[in-house]
């Protein structure tokens, strides 16, 4: 269903923060003190992208959101904010990565120092609708149709290593705008069984099986693939299959965003990206694109990387 013409533009980013602290608090702390060097210029950052609404990835979640609040409050922009548990810090009780100890960062979820570490979430200026939020956190690896996971994978690890929302936002009377966020596992960092590289290619699989309708409710209202894949869909390491079929989607539009400062950072980066073979549009050589991707009934379509780690959209007219 396509909804009535939206007389502005709407502007949507997701902004790979870094703000993840050493323990649990921390960030709060940090906040409130603020003259921490990291924390101001993400909050020029943010304030820069001039979204409408924004995706924040490595923010670290803590009980009633009070570090989201406190970093929100600063902008002034944002009266909403959502955010939920992440898998990343959430120990499972086993020795996943069979080094014989137990309870460290390799034996969570999603790798993470405590449990909230490095979390996801969503300041808006529109309402957010809580109550038709899907969440597929917690759904078992091994319970995806048609994953590859290797037999080394526990069978209580979950697929998702920070977490799986539908978001509906209310942009205007009636109309309703979803975004699907999520941030994927690097797909390096494991051994010949490449758990990682499985892994992140089915955090892009589980989206397809949204899109045809084998997984969760698929919004009738237009959505929006936000979030970070932790994979270049044409150069780097990683399996690229899953997120090349989500990106090349019939209901998807990839916006493909470009940025000077990628061109240049491709030119003095020491060669690095001499043998890829795409173009240096997306930010080169870090393997943690974000990927804004609008269903095909949002357009005309306008799109801007500001800077590392930082991709928005930008829209207007009918959400048909």
């Amino acid at each position: 269903m396509c909804g009535p013409a939206i007389s502005e533009t709407l502007r949507i980013a997701v902004y790979h923060t870094e703000l993840s602290g050493d323990g649990p608090g921390l960030l709060l702390r940090d906040i409130e003190k603020g003259d921490d060097p990291q924390i101001r210029s993400s909050l020029r950052v943010v304030k820069s992208a001039g979204a409408d609404a924004i995706v924040l990835a490595d923010f670290d979640y803590d009980a009633n959101l009070a570090a989201l609040n406190a970093f929100a409050d600063l902008l002034e922009i944002y009266p909403h904010r959502f955010a939920l548990a992440p898998n990343r810090g959430v120990q499972t009780g086993h020795d996943l990565d069979r080094d014989g100890r137990f309870g460290e960062p390799e034996d969570a979820q999603g790798y993470g120092r405590f449990a909230g570490d490095g979390g996801l979430a969503i300041l808006s200026k529109w309402p957010i609708e809580n109550s038709a939020v899907q969440d597929f956190s917690s759904m078992l690896w091994q319970d995806l149709q048609g994953q590859i996971a290797p037999e080394a994978a526990a069978p209580q690890q979950r697929i998702s290593t920070t977490g799986y929302w539908i978001v509906p936002l209310k942009v205007a009377e009636n109309q309703i705008l979803n975004l699907l966020v999520w941030h994927a596992t690097p797909p390096v960092f494991d051994g010949p069984e490449d758990l990682n590289g499985r892994r992140n290619h089915d955090e892009a699989a589980l989206w397809l099986k949204v899109l045809d309708g084998s997984l969760g409710t698929l919004p009738d209202a237009p959505f929006i693939v936000a979030g970070i894949s932790n994979l270049d869909p044409i150069d780097g390491d990683g399996r690229p299959a899953a997120l090349q079929a989500l990106m090349s989607h019939l209901m998807l539009l990839d916006p493909a965003p470009e940025s000077p400062g990628a061109i240049v950072a491709a030119a003095t980066d020491g060669g690095t990206n001499l043998t890829h073979k795409a173009p240096p549009r997306p930010i080169p050589s870090t393997g943690q694109t974000p990927q804004v991707a609008p269903a095909t009934c949002v357009s005309p379509l306008r799109c801007h990387r500001a800077t590392c780690g930082l991709s928005t959209v930008s829209f207007s007219g009918p959400l048909t």
